[in-house]
C-alpha cells in the first residue's frame, strides 16, 4: 500500500507546523520522521491517521485522496506512546475493541472477533496473557498489545507515535527489533515518529528528517551519515564536533584549537566543519597541546575520546592505553564542511585515510 503526501501546510494560529511538506512511500516501505520537538513530525502522522486535518496539501493512501476523511474510515493502525489500552479490559478484549466498535454491517462475527484475537496473540508472542489486564503485564507486553489492537482491523498503513519512549533502555532494543522483524514478516507499510536518532537508523529504510515543519532530507541511514544534505542535519545525526572556520586564501586558520590548519578549495568566508569521531585521530604527545577528558575502551586496541584543546571539547578515536588527564595531540583526517553560501563540501587531509 502507497502513501504519498503533496504541499502539506498545517498552522495553528501564527505558527506553522508543516510548511509544505511532500513524502511518498512504496508498498512495504518503513519511514521514520526524525527531527527535535516542534519539528512537525507527529502533526504529520496525525493527519495520516486522520486525527488532524491539513489547511492546504494532498493525502493519498493507496491512491485514494484520504485528506478529509476521518480516522475510521481509512483502515490505518496507530500505536501511541502511551499505549492507550483500557484498564477495565482484559488483554484480549483491548485487541477486539477495533472491530467490536464497527458498524453493525462490517462487524465480524463475535466467533471471527475470537479467533482473530487468539491469532495476534499468537503473532506479538503474548497468547498466555490474553486474559491479564493491562496494570498485571510489564511495559513491552503492553506495547505488543497495543501493537495487537492496531494490526486487528487489518490496516492499510500503521503509525508508530513514539512507541518506546515509555520502556528502559535495554527492554526499548529487544522491542524495537521485534517490531522491525514483525514488519519484515507482514509487510505493513509503516511509519515510526521518533526523536531517537539511534531508533531510527536502526528500523527504518529510510530516514525523514524534519525542521521546523519541513523535511529537510529523506534518505537512508547510511547516506544521511555520510553526505548529509545541510548543517542541521550533520549536527543532529550521529556523533559530531562542530568547528567555526574562516576561509581566507584557500586556508582555515584553527591554531586557535590547537589544531593545524586545513586548506579547502572554497572561497573565501565563514563555514562551518562537521568531524565524525572516525574523522579524528587522537595521539599520544608529551608535549600537548590537549589532554584528554574522557576514555571509552573500544576492543583491546582501540579506543573512543574526548580531548580538549583550546576550550573545546573534539571527539575522536585513538588506541589503547590513554588515560584521563594524559596530553596528546588532536589530528583531522577528513570531515564535511558547510559554506556560508549554503554549499557542502568533503574535505580530505592529503595522505591521511580515516579509520572506520
Amino acid at each position: 500500500m502507497t502513501v504519498e503526501v503533496k504541499n502539506l501546510v498545517r498552522r495553528f494560529g501564527a505558527t506553522a507546523a508543516l510548511e509544505g511538506v511532500s513524502l511518498s512511500l512504496d508498498q512495504g516501505e518503513f519511514i521514520a520522521l526524525l527531527g527535535p520537538s516542534g519539528s512537525g513530525k507527529t502533526t504529520l502522522l496525525r493527519i495520516l491517521a486522520g486525527l488532524d486535518f491539513p489547511d492546504a496539501g494532498e493525502v493519498r493512501i493507496a491512491g485514494a485522496d484520504v485528506a478529509a476523511v476521518p480516522a475510521r474510515e481509512r483502515g490505518v493502525g496507530v500505536v501511541f506512546q502511551n499505549y492507550a489500552l483500557f484498564r477495565h479490559m482484559s488483554v484480549a478484549e483491548n485487541v477486539a475493541f477495533g472491530l467490536r466498535v464497527r458498524p453493525r454491517r462490517h462487524r465480524p462475527a463475535e466467533v471471527e472477533i475470537q479467533r482473530r484475537v487468539r491469532e495476534l496473540l499468537e503473532l506479538v508472542q503474548i497468547p498466555e496473557l490474553a486474559r491479564r489486564y493491562p496494570d498485571q503485564i510489564s511495559g513491552g507486553q503492553r506495547q505488543r498489545v497495543a501493537l495487537a489492537r492496531a494490526l486487528a482491523i487489518e490496516p492499510q498503513l500503521l503509525l508508530l507515535d513514539e512507541p518506546f519512549g515509555a520502556l528502559d533502555a535495554q527492554v526499548r532494543k529487544d522491542v524495537r527489533r521485534w517490531v522491525r522483524g514483525l514488519h519484515e514478516r507482514l509487510g505493513i507499510t509503516s511509519i515510526l515518529v521518533t526523536h531517537d536518532q539511534e531508533e531510527a537508523m536502526e528500523m527504518a529504510d529510510r530516514v525523514a528528517v524534519m525542521e521546523r515543519g519541513r523535511i529537510v532530507q529523506l534518505d537512508t541511514p547510511h547516506a544521511l551519515l555520510q553526505a548529509p544534505a545541510t548543517a542541521f542535519v550533520a549536527g543532529f545525526l550521529g556523533e559530531a564536533t562542530r568547528l567555526p572556520l574562516c576561509i581566507e586564501g584557500g586556508v582555515a586558520r584553527l591554531a586557535e584549537f590547537g589544531l593545524d590548519d586545513i586548506h579547502l578549495e572554497l572561497p573565501d568566508g565563514e563555514a562551518v566543519l562537521f568531524l565524525r569521531p572516525h574523522e579524528v585521530r587522537i595521539e599520544p604527545s608529551q608535549a600537548g597541546p590537549a589532554f584528554i577528558r574522557f576514555v571509552r575502551p573500544e576492543g583491546s586496541s582501540r579506543s573512543r575520546i574526548l580531548a580538549e584543546v583550546g576550550g573545546r571539547i573534539i571527539e575522536g578515536t585513538g588506541g589503547a592505553g590513554f588515560a584521563r588527564g594524559d596530553t596528546c595531540r588532536i589530528r583531522l583526517v577528513s570531515g564535511t564542511v558547510f559554506h556560508g553560501d549554503g554549499s557542502s563540501h568533503r574535505w580530505e587531509r592529503q595522505g591521511a585515510l580515516a579509520t572506520g
